[in-house]
């Protein structure tokens, strides 16, 4: 009887040991996902709550670097390269670090985001980008620090800071006009030559409409001419030879030859001869 109590004692403690309790954290960790004309923007940071305490210039002091949040650094991500102020940053994540003062803020967005805090040692070629943003008073407090995203446009952000009674924000420019452009041109213009060679090896592969196929290699072919491409002369071989075009597939298997053996591709070189050997070209 004895045994079985000690025995049941010792699973009550190996449970109450395993047992994990789950309770709110102080400063609970957001996530916010944000679209600025064509470039993704996340956020990610912990939400520290005033609860009673004076927080600039006391909780977090005047002119001296801090998280902007609390636990891991707070952290801010691009999709695409980026203008703060008169820094161009590349895409990536940051960690952000701002020092209060009263009338203005500077702003920092640092390259090396595994910090638990600020760095123990501040390295300046890590600084991305700088920013020095005026402070606005609020009407009323604000409990929990917040980080946002205000005044969107196509073109810009503005990453706003509120706590206490305190608001400042910076400016973030996104390039989305050279974007849109650049993917109008590329749809204007139409299929390129690689969009070419890639359907009419899929219809080569897929027997399906080899006549179609036919047409779309020689664009893609000719849309190279100046630069040949021994690949896309290998296909053109294949399928001219597919719709019954024999001399065809033996003048493009001989310049897919000679480009194969300049570039010394042994493979290639193979299986041209073999092709030309079996049409007759050699």
């Amino acid at each position: 009887m004895k045994k079985l109590v000690l025995f049941a004692f010792a699973l009550t403690l190996m449970f109450s040991v395993n047992a994990q309790i789950e309770t709110p954290q102080p400063s609970p960790f957001t996530k916010i996902e944000q679209k600025v004309g064509l470039t993704d923007v996340t956020l990610e940071y912990s939400r520290p709550s005033m609860k009673g305490r004076k927080i600039f210039g006391e909780l977090v002091p005047y002119g001296k670097m801090w998280r902007a949040g609390a636990n891991k650094n707070t952290m801010i991500i691009f999709s695409s390269d980026v203008v703060i102020g008169d820094n161009e940053l590349k895409a990536g994540a940051y960690a952000i670090f701002v020092s209060p003062n009263e009338k203005s803020w500077d702003i920092v967005f640092y390259s090396d985001t595994e910090n638990w805090g600020t760095p123990q040692k501040w390295d300046d070629s890590k600084v991305a980008a700088k920013v020095s943003s005026e402070t606005y008073a609020l009407p009323m407090d604000i409990e929990t620090w917040s980080i946002g995203f205000d005044n969107l446009t196509n073109d810009s952000a503005v990453v706003g800071f509120i706590w206490e009674n305190t608001y400042v924000g910076v400016k973030i420019e996104v390039p989305t006009d050279a974007g849109v452009t650049a993917s109008i041109e590329k749809t204007m213009a139409g299929p390129s030559a690689n969009d070419y060679y890639s359907a009419a090896v899929y219809n080569l592969q897929s027997n399906k409409d080899l006549k179609t196929a036919m047409e779309w290699i020689d664009k893609a072919v000719d849309m190279t001419k100046d630069k040949p491409r021994f690949w896309y002369l290998r296909q053109q071989s294949l399928i001219h030879a597919a719709n019954g075009d024999k001399k065809g597939a033996i003048a493009a298997a001989k310049k897919s030859l000679d480009g194969a053996t300049k570039a010394e591709n042994a493979d290639y070189v193979k299986m041209n001869e073999d092709s030309l050997k079996e049409w007759g070209g050699m």
